[in-house]
């Protein structure tokens, strides 16, 4: 579906309009390869039915191929993780025997991960793991080093009904859409995420389609979902009921589409790199994923647009179309409280809340200082 080629494209002048990204900070936007002068821009959105994608480019790529992702890690067998409480040895990326710390047994909210690869290990909040006995997603942005003990990592489950299987996980090389996600990031509550799952989209009542609220026209219902979970996946399994006929297609035809525009767009581009992408729904500017470097952007994006086409296909058709200046305004920087997580010398997480607009900065702090991530959500609850 992806392909790899957007990043040498060359954009004309007279092809698309530019103006100026409003960076969170000088000082990030020059840790992640750009500044307000001369590094972010946000591009004219590609628009299919009721999603609007606004690319992101910038023209100082920086390497960031010292940090490893979660699928690439788990695919290689170099990242492991297991259910809490497993009774099991591991080997460290040395190859010394390390046992996991006992506990009382499995727990629905936290597995346990070892890195035994050579690189910082990049965990983006929403990304699934399927296996173990419940499926799971990761519920924060975070680093976690090469060779480490075995860590406590904090999840959630996506697959009510189902306590069974075995202890490994696997790669899903998915990522749930905005209105879970947004669940796990922001709200940090397990019921929230379970009722995304089951309701499609958090955007409104009307949109979801719940009972005694008025129907609005969408393409996948709370209904249809319902109707799949009942007859084709009774654990809530995320990854089965995306997967089923009754609601994959839909969403595979839309990504695909979306990205022959995207390309038809990018292929434009001159000297200029994709980093990120700002996401519409209808008139709604409401989520965006900036990366570090062209390069992690690319690692991420195909699970990235499935899951805005999941978004987009659960929040009710409209004809209002936003602007770059609703876009460019989504970007501005916040005011408002401010909170920050940090693990000494490995990594930073910044949160800035101001009314319904959250944004999360994800900053590594070693092998070298950079801003890897930047998360950025209208909150629908």
């Amino acid at each position: 579906m992806y392909r790899g080629n957007w990043f040498s494209w060359g954009l004309t002048a007279l092809s698309l309009a530019f103006i100026c990204f409003a960076a969170p900070s000088a000082k990030d936007a020059q840790k992640a390869g750009g500044s307000n002068s001369n590094g972010w821009r946000l591009v004219e959105p590609v628009r299919y039915k009721n999603l609007s994608v606004f690319p992101i480019v910038g023209s100082k790529p920086v390497d960031t191929a010292n940090f490893a992702t979660l699928d690439e890690g788990l695919s290689a067998g170099q990242v492991v993780i297991s259910e809490s409480g497993t009774e099991m040895i591991r080997r460290s990326r040395d190859g010394r025997p390390v046992a996991i710390p006992e506990q009382r047994g499995a727990s629905v909210n936290q597995l346990v991960l070892i890195n035994r690869g050579s690189k910082p290990l990049l965990l983006l909040a929403g990304e699934l793991v399927s296996g173990g006995k419940q499926d799971r997603i990761i519920s924060k942005d975070r680093i976690v080093p090469p060779g480490g003990a075995p860590l406590p990592l904090d999840v959630f489950c996506v697959e009510a009904g189902r306590w069974t299987g075995g202890a490994q996980f696997s790669a899903s090389k998915l990522m749930v859409h905005p209105s879970v996600r947004e669940q796990a990031a922001i709200d940090q509550k397990q019921d929230k995420v379970w009722q995304a799952v089951q309701n499609g989209s958090t955007a409104s009542a009307a949109a979801t389609g719940l009972p005694g609220q008025p129907s609005q026209s969408v393409e996948i219902t709370a209904g249809a979902l319902s109707q799949v979970i009942t007859t084709e996946a009774p654990t809530r399994s995320y990854e089965k009921i995306y997967k089923s006929a009754k609601v994959g297609v839909p969403v595979d035809t839309f990504a695909e589409e979306v990205q022959k525009r995207l390309d038809r767009a990018i292929g434009k581009l001159k000297g200029e790199y994709v980093v990120g992408v700002v996401v519409a729904y209808g008139g709604e500017v409401a989520w965006s994923d900036i990366f570090a470097s062209p390069a992690l952007f690319e690692r991420y994006w195909p699970k990235l647009l499935r899951s805005y086409v999941v978004e987009a296909l659960t929040r009710p058709k409209s004809s209002e179309q936003p602007s770059l200046d609703d876009a460019r305004e989504f970007l501005k920087p916040l005011t408002g409280h401010e909170s920050v997580e940090t693990e000494p010398a490995i990594y930073s997480l910044r949160e800035v809340t101001e009314g319904k607009y959250v944004e999360v900065q994800l900053e590594a702090l070693r092998p070298v200082d950079i801003t890897l991530h930047v998360l950025k959500v209208h909150r629908t609850s």
